[in-house]
C-alpha cells in the first residue's frame, strides 16, 4: 500500500474573503508529464487489452507544469462539462484512459505535495506500487515520485 493517507488538504493559513489564504509552499516544484512504454506494456499485459485498439503514441513531447497553486487538478478537459484541469492531459496525443477529473495535487505547509485520486475509473498508481492509491485519501509525495495515470502517462514530481 502507498504511503500513509490523510483526508485533509494542507497549505492554508491566515484568512481572506474566503477565510483562507495560501502560504505559497511548494512553488519550487514542477510536474513533468511524459509517456512510459514499460508502464503501457505492463498495463496491456495485465488487462489483456489489445494494443491495436489503444496504440502507444509515436511521439509524446515532455511537458512541464510549475506547481505554483495551492492545488492542481489532473485530468482531461471537457468544454461541455466545464472541466479545465491545471495539468491537462487532453493535449495531443490524448491518453483516453485518463479520467476528466482524475487526481489532485495539494501543496502542504512544509513545502511538500500530496496526491489525491478523485475516484478515477482506471485508478492512479504511485512509483512501483502494484495497487492503486486509495481514492479520496491524501498520499504524501516526495521528490522524484512517479504518478501513473491512464494507459501511458507518467507525471514525475521534481523539486528545484
Amino acid at each position: 500500500m502507498p504511503r500513509n493517507a490523510n483526508p485533509t488538504p494542507g497549505g492554508w493559513a491566515g484568512s481572506t474573503t474566503s477565510g483562507r489564504s495560501w502560504t505559497g509552499g511548494g512553488i519550487d516544484w514542477i510536474a513533468v508529464v511524459s509517456a512510459e512504454r514499460a508502464y503501457y506494456e505492463r498495463l496491456m499485459a495485465e488487462t489483456g487489452s489489445d494494443p491495436a485498439t489503444l496504440p502507444y503514441p509515436s511521439r509524446l513531447p515532455e511537458r512541464q507544469y510549475p506547481l505554483t497553486s495551492q492545488f492542481l487538478r489532473i485530468g482531461r478537459r471537457s468544454v461541455g462539462r466545464g472541466i479545465q484541469p491545471d495539468i491537462d492531459l487532453s493535449l495531443p496525443p490524448e491518453d483516453p484512459a485518463v479520467s476528466h477529473e482524475h487526481a489532485l495535487l495539494l501543496a502542504k505547509p512544509d513545502g511538500t505535495w500530496s496526491l489525491v485520486d478523485l475516484g478515477a475509473t482506471n485508478g492512479t498508481l504511485l512509483n512501483d506500487e502494484p495497487e492503486p492509491v486509495p481514492a479520496h485519501l491524501e498520499v504524501p509525495l516526495q521528490n522524484g515520485d512517479r504518478i501513473y495515470v491512464g494507459a501511458w502517462t507518467v507525471i514525475t514530481l521534481r523539486k528545484g
